[in-house]
């Protein structure tokens, strides 16, 4: 399955004890980064159930809202939203791990927070809607792949109530089957249609995946993947070789692949 992740759910309240930010949402973190002996490493950061939200403002005309999260050893997540006279947006991602925790970066040789600012590719959405998209989103920037899934927020909420009205994000929006018009003007009587079952994603294909240490091969990979996203409903996903492009690099003792498709890294081992 995907990563193991809690829920996240900000509720932040104005002046006036009524609801003027929220967001529901899960994320994960996968992050290379060097150990002590000079290798690079994969780990991958969860939430854990006790995640605070310090610092979350409202926002205004002048001054941008701000969901700020903390959450295990020293780990924290934040991101802006701005807003003009019609719609409002995230604006940057910041996110700070500490490789002081040594259950996530038992062997690392940098100690202390790492920060990385990443601009949000959020659309803008219209003031009084909620944006909501269920399908995985990643953010790759400075050996961090960030994953979302799973998130409902809608900022600048007026009158303290979450909208009923939705902006989903492209990866949630079904595909519409092209309108057929008549060609003649003679009345036809159609049969009910029969429930069709929805068409099971078909396995994999297998994709031959190589990095070099200079002329020689110092890794080699055949493998067809597939990624299980369950929370809600379940979401396969399966990983195009024809279009996915393997980067990483070789260690005296360990190698790591990140396999990426276009510029966001999908997985990484």
């Amino acid at each position: 399955g995907f990563f193991k992740s809690y829920a996240v759910e900000v509720d932040v309240k104005d002046a006036s004890n009524v609801t003027c930010l929220y967001a529901k949402w899960m994320m994960s973190f996968l992050i290379n980064y060097e150990t002590n002996s000079s290798d690079y490493k994969n780990t991958t950061l969860t939430l854990s159930s006790n995640v605070t939200h310090n610092g979350s403002i409202c926002g205004n005309d002048t001054q941008a809202a701000l969901v700020a999260i903390q959450f295990g050893g020293g780990h924290s997540w934040s991101v802006n939203f701005t807003k003009n006279n019609e719609t409002y947006q995230g604006d940057f991602i910041t996110f700070t791990y500490n490789t002081n925790d040594t259950v996530v970066f038992p062997d690392a040789r940098r100690k202390g927070p790492v920060t990385i600012v990443v601009k949000d590719t959020m659309r803008p959405v219209q003031l009084n809607n909620v944006f909501v998209c269920h399908n995985a989103d990643f953010l790759e920037a400075e050996n961090v792949t960030q994953i979302f899934w799973n998130v409902t927020v809608q900022a600048f909420v007026q009158n303290g109530t979450i909208s009923k009205k939705e902006s989903r994000c492209p990866a949630d929006m079904p595909t519409s089957a092209p309108t057929i018009l008549p060609t003649s003007a003679s009345t036809t009587t159609l049969s009910p249609s029969p429930t069709t079952t929805p068409k099971p994603v078909e396995n994999p294909e297998t994709g031959n995946y190589s990095l070099k240490s200079g002329n020689t091969t110092c890794l080699l990979a055949t493998v067809g993947l597939q990624l299980n996203v369950s929370q809600d409903k379940p979401l396969l996903i399966n990983i195009n070789p024809k279009t996915t492009v393997a980067d990483g690099a070789c260690g005296n003792t360990t190698a790591t692949l990140k396999l990426n498709d276009g510029n966001s890294t999908l997985i990484g081992f």
